[in-house]
């Protein structure tokens, strides 16, 4: 068999069993925004790069939304929004007059997940880290860390009319909704994954059970051409699902269906560039991050599909529109 997935060093987090029940930070429907209590920090590999990267994730005042700080390129920063989407085929990338920053889905869906709405994501290179392919090393950082309240009223992306795209046999869409809920359908031919669905809303620690776990996956057979194509450098059996034609290099799998799970995890992190958690339920069967940031895209660019809203302070439900088509 060949050596083309190599092992690389990841730094040991905490076990999860603890942090992952703990109540206060399993948001429902937040009526404030909330930032980290203190600095998180991580190393390892980007996934497609295999450069060593630093990351720290840090507190922003309310308002901030999620900022990425190149710390070797002079603290240049790039906000996490659908107007600075690059590259999208093998992950979601963003770019700002020439400079990139790669793969960042996993760690915006770990911040949704959290809730968490406010933060500076420091880096010392072009990719975030890979850590063990999942959301879950991010989501322990920043449990560890803290959750802080903010005084600022969360205002929430609320559709208010159906949004569809389809390409082929491809398809994604949001409908209109009272919570945030992602529905995802997959079909590979392979005696281990075929066709899977999941769904799940965002409420009640859904996230940090039923998600933040679940791991990029890859097949063996394709990594030379990937690695042609300047991909998956850094990837091993470490951080990543590996598969062979007709087995799993590297069992076990976290969950029966982890694949499909792993796909609404990244739906999640994409649509994070929207700037605001929506109100709406997302459906996507084999869509991919093109087409989730294209989604992001077409709500940013017409103000007819949504309307600005806030949580009722007693009821947690969601208010009347405080401004309809507000900038988001």
């Amino acid at each position: 068999m060949p050596r083309v997935w190599r092992f690389c060093h990841i730094r040991k987090l905490p076990s999860s069993s603890k942090l992952i029940e703990r109540k206060h930070l399993q948001p429902v429907l937040l009526t404030h925004e909330q930032t980290i209590r203190a600095a998180a920090t991580c190393s390892g590999v980007g996934l497609h790069s295999g450069a060593p990267v630093s990351l720290r994730i840090l507190p922003a005042p309310a308002g901030t939304g999620i900022v990425f700080r190149r710390t070797d390129l002079d603290g240049f920063e790039i906000e996490a929004s659908g107007r600075n989407v690059a590259r999208v085929s093998y992950a979601t990338s963003l770019m700002k007059k020439g400079v990139l920053i790669s793969t960042t889905e996993h760690l915006l869906s770990a911040l949704i997940g959290v809730g968490i709405d406010n933060a500076i994501i420091e880096l010392d290179n072009l990719e975030l880290p890979i850590l063990d392919g999942s959301a879950l090393p991010f989501v322990e950082m920043i449990q560890k860390a803290g959750v802080r309240r903010q005084r600022k009223a969360r205002k929430y992306l609320r559709i208010v009319r159906e949004i569809e795209l389809r390409e082929g046999d491809k398809f994604i869409a949001v409908y209109p909704a009272d919570t945030y809920s992602v529905s995802y359908s997959i079909n590979f031919p392979h005696p281990l994954i075929g066709k899977q669905k999941f769904g799940v809303q965002l409420t009640n620690g859904n996230y940090l059970r039923e998600l933040a776990r679940a791991r990029t996956f890859g097949f063996l057979h394709d990594a030379d051409a990937m690695r042609q194509q300047g991909l998956i450098r850094g990837a091993s059996t470490e951080n990543a699902i590996v598969l062979t034609k007709d087995e799993l290099l590297n069992p076990p799998l976290r969950y029966a269906d982890e694949f499909v799970r792993h796909k609404v995890l990244d739906l999640i992190g994409d649509l994070a560039l929207i700037g605001r958690q929506i109100l709406g339920s997302v459906v996507a069967d084999r869509a991919g991050h093109a087409m989730h940031t294209a989604l992001v895209s077409r709500i940013l660019r017409d103000k007819s599909y949504w309307e600005e809203t806030q949580l009722d302070e007693d009821t947690h439900e969601p208010a009347l529109a405080v401004q309809a088509g507000a900038t988001a």
